[in-house]
């Protein structure tokens, strides 16, 4: 778990009192402002479908007869069948769910079941009614990989390495060129995550600044990372950041409660350089291993916007040196190649050193991904499949290629 990140061992040192004092008046003064009751529409965003549907199993349906709960306590009940059928299940545990059962590579495949439709079957039904390799095959397969959007410029290179590596093995089978193609790509994503790796600073908190547009699931993103870190062991303190939007506050609350860590927030419309800064001062004060920093979604075209995230970071290196050690960009992935233009002015901006690609399995354009370690080399620390936490995976460039390419369990029978 989190491959990307190095932990040092620290010796944690006692508080001095007068600071100690002074983290618990910060502490006090985060929860002292009016939250108030949060509204369904506030919590969608940051609910979860699993998080409904893991107690389905345990549920007592109102309009089931007490004897039939009697009979089989704890055990969803299926209306269609007859209750002798019921009566034999007796004591034995609730049907898996069929998610729940699948691997976590198969997750994986799942979620990249789009791209998988739009490139790799794509690249099998193509290959199959090709009898020898020529220009009008590599003009078709051009087409396809662009589809996929790998991009103009990483098709061309990819193409050209393609067709050397074709004369170089004197390759005549066009089948065998979906092999070179993964391997080639493979290639492109190993070489950003080779040096991918983020190690713990020798003293203080590793601090990580998330940033992006609005509505790429930003703070949703940051929940998942921070239960991630709270399994493998460290302490986690979130910071609200995002005090232009009250449902943001009130979104990271909900994750802040559900992953068991503390969250500095003050009231919306606060100056969020001002609650960066009582957060950095509180979080090294009390020894925590890990600060996440959410901030306001905005344009990346907005200069005067722009401005305040280069401020939050000039007052996070002023409050503690060498950090943020991570500027962590969230992208949708459906956004394509408008994805690339926000990494760029961000990464102008603020200095990007990560990636996370949210909602790849919501597009067929998953190619998206080795088009941006290619054009941009900033490395993907992780990757959005699905709605669940386990969803938000480590990216992982092998893991990723073969989900990609490999036949999965299922069509490996037929199914």
């Amino acid at each position: 778990m989190l491959g990307w990140f190095r932990k040092k061992k620290k010796t944690k040192e006692p508080v001095p009192e007068e600071q100690q004092e002074y983290s618990e008046e910060i502490a006090a003064g985060a929860d002292e402002e009016a939250a108030g009751p949060v509204s369904d529409d506030d919590k969608g965003d940051a609910r979860e479908p699993e998080v409904e549907s893991e107690t389905a199993g345990d549920a007592v349906d109102e309009a089931r007869p007490p004897e039939v709960e009697t009979e089989i306590p704890g055990d969803f009940v299926d209306e269609a069948r007859p209750p002798e059928v019921e009566a034999k299940a007796a004591g034995n545990a609730p049907p898996a769910r069929p998610e729940k059962n699948k691997s976590l590579f198969a997750r994986l495949q799942a979620g990249l079941s789009k791209t998988r439709t739009t490139l790799v079957y794509r690249l099998d039904t193509f290959f199959l009614g090709k009898k020898e390799i020529d220009q009008e095959l590599f003009d078709d397969l051009e087409e396809i990989l662009i589809t996929a959007d790998l991009g103009v410029g990483t098709v061309q290179d990819l193409l050209d390495e393609v067709r050397i590596e074709v004369k170089r093995s004197d390759l005549k089978d066009p089948r065998k060129l979906k092999g070179v193609l993964s391997d080639k790509i493979r290639g492109y994503l190993l070489e950003q995550e080779r040096t991918a790796e983020l190690i713990m600073p020798e003293s203080g908190p590793l601090v990580i600044m998330v940033v992006g547009v609005n509505g790429v699931g930003k703070t949703t993103s940051i929940g998942k990372i921070a239960a991630k870190f709270v399994n493998a062991g460290s302490s986690v303190l979130l910071v609200a950041g995002d005090t232009f939007r009250a449902a943001a506050i009130d979104q990271l609350k909900i994750w802040g409660d559900r992953c068991g860590v503390e969250v500095v927030a003050q009231k919306p419309g606060s100056d969020p350089s001002s609650v960066v800064f009582d957060a950095i001062e509180l979080g090294t004060a009390r020894n925590y291993d890990v600060i996440i920093v959410d901030t306001a979604g905005r344009l990346h075209t907005q200069v005067n916007l722009m401005e305040e995230l280069k401020k939050i970071k000039r007052v996070i290196g002023k409050k503690l040196e060498g950090a943020p050690h991570e500027v962590m960009l969230v992208l949708d992935a459906t956004t394509g190649q408008n994805g690339i233009s926000q990494a760029r002015m961000f990464n102008e901006a603020v200095g990007v050193t990560g990636l996370t690609l949210t909602k790849l399995d919501g597009t067929a354009k998953g190619g998206i991904v080795v088009n941006i370690c290619r054009q941009l080399n900033i490395p993907v620390r992780f990757i959005g499949v699905g709605e669940q936490v386990d969803d938000l995976r480590e990216f992982d460039a092998n893991e990723f290629i073969d989900a990609l390419f490999k036949q999965s369990s299922d069509e490996a029978s037929g199914n």
